[in-house]
């Protein structure tokens, strides 16, 4: 009985709460997104609405099971959690079903699996094994190396799917390598890289080459005596410049056509509100209209005819500003921000490295998801095509995040006791 009251009282009932209010919230937008006025009870199993009410009691199942197993359990069997996750990926890519472009899902009789979703915890869960281990440091390169295979590997086969809003979420990961020690550099050149992506995008690539070249010229004349920094100036501006041909390669030769007027639009280099960039334009007039406290529970225009694609799924944030306004829309961002909040802080009190490690590459993939999916129905970011977390319709995001979270609840349970 004492181990009980232990096991309860130790459990960050704070974060499961939180989960469970945007679960609640996600389910009535969903309600509201897809809402049939001939099946109007949220309970109608033969609705979305209905389909994610099973979804969601099947998490809380899923959740309670996690919490109910050794905390020990997820680490020695986290290579076979990848192993398992690797192996659908394959599957997927030879049995199955091609959805909006994407052979992205497994069939399973009605329901639909994305492998991809479930790689995301496994993923985190074979990174916090390996890090943690008293062998490994992160300053080391060969560390660095196999870390990066980690994620490499699972986004290259999600890119085969294609799926590149999947397998972009992955990048994300360096943030939770960067707390255990990765370079600052790291960072920077990853935000060097979005910034010449842009560019090459925007302007001429031969343009942004001089541009480079010039700026490299003149940080070699000011530090021209010290060979070392010489060195990486060197190094860094013939990257930058493969990275812009690779980049103009990419864009012209590999992304679909679709792909290519998504970034346009957002980019400002198309302007076209009734063909590619029809689905943003929608988004934004919803999210807009529904001004400081919404139009009302079931009474979004916008929403109730069907004026935003994927409005349960990708755009599911549309329905809150419509309906619920600046204000429903502050409330959700405002969960999630205390969500992100609270993770990093049970991160930061756990005495064990793997679960600190873990907690940190939960925070990168829901941060991601967040920050991605509410940028895109606003138009700060192209449309790619994730889900907002806990909240998109779907049982397998629902599930992989559930799963992403619970093993952090299940590992913190047990921190006093962990070493």
């Amino acid at each position: 009985m004492n181990n009980q009251r232990g096991f309860f009282h130790n459990v960050d009932w704070v974060l499961i709460l939180i989960y469970v209010a945007l679960c609640i919230i996600g389910w009535f937008n969903i309600h509201a997104a897809v809402y049939n006025p001939l099946k109007p009870s949220i309970m109608d199993l033969s609705t979305n609405y209905g389909k994610q009410f099973v979804f969601i009691l099947s998490a809380l199942v899923l959740g309670t099971v996690i919490l109910l197993l050794d905390n020990k359990f997820f680490n020695a069997f986290a290579p076979i959690f990848y192993g398992i996750s690797i192996l659908l990926l394959i599957v997927v890519l030879v049995i199955g079903r091609n959805v909006g472009g994407n052979q992205a899902w497994i069939p399973i009789g009605d329901f639909r699996l994305q492998p991809s979703e479930f790689a995301k915890f496994s993923t985190c869960l074979l990174l916090a094994r390996y890090l943690s281990s008293s062998t490994t440091k992160m300053e080391d390169f060969k560390t660095q190396i196999v870390c990066a295979a980690m994620i490499i590997f699972p986004v290259m086969l999600i890119m085969l799917q294609p799926d590149a809003g999947s397998a972009l979420t992955f990048t994300s990961l360096i943030f939770a390598l960067y707390r255990e020690g990765l370079s600052g550099y790291f960072l920077v050149i990853e935000g060097v890289a979005i910034l010449l992506f842009v560019l090459t995008l925007v302007y001429n690539k031969y343009l942004v080459l001089l541009c480079v070249l010039a700026f490299a010229g003149l940080l070699s004349y000011r530090l021209r005596r010290n060979r070392n920094q010489l060195k990486v100036i060197i190094v860094g501006a013939v990257m930058s410049v493969v990275f812009i041909f690779c980049v103009d390669f990419a864009y012209n030769s590999i992304l679909k056509p679709h792909q290519k007027n998504r970034i346009d639009v957002i980019l400002g280099k198309i302007h076209d509100p009734r063909g590619q960039g029809y689905n943003l334009n929608q988004s934004k007039i919803a999210i807009g209209s529904g001004q400081l406290w919404g139009k009302g529970y079931l009474k979004g225009t916008q929403t109730k005819y069907d004026f935003v694609p994927e409005q349960s799924t990708d755009f599911i944030f549309c329905t809150v500003g419509e309906e619920w306004g600046f204000a429903g829309c502050f409330v959700v961002i405002g969960l999630y921000v205390f969500l992100l909040l609270r993770i990093i802080f049970i991160a930061e009190r756990q005495r064990a490295s793997f679960t600190r490690i873990y907690g940190y590459g939960v925070a990168s993939i829901i941060f991601f998801h967040f920050f991605i999916n509410i940028g895109m129905t606003v138009g700060l970011i192209p449309v790619i095509g994730i889900p907002l977390p806990f909240l998109s319709y779907g049982g397998s995001s629902l599930w992989s995040f559930t799963i992403l979270l619970f093993i952090l609840i299940k590992q913190d349970s047990n921190r006093m006791g962990a070493i």
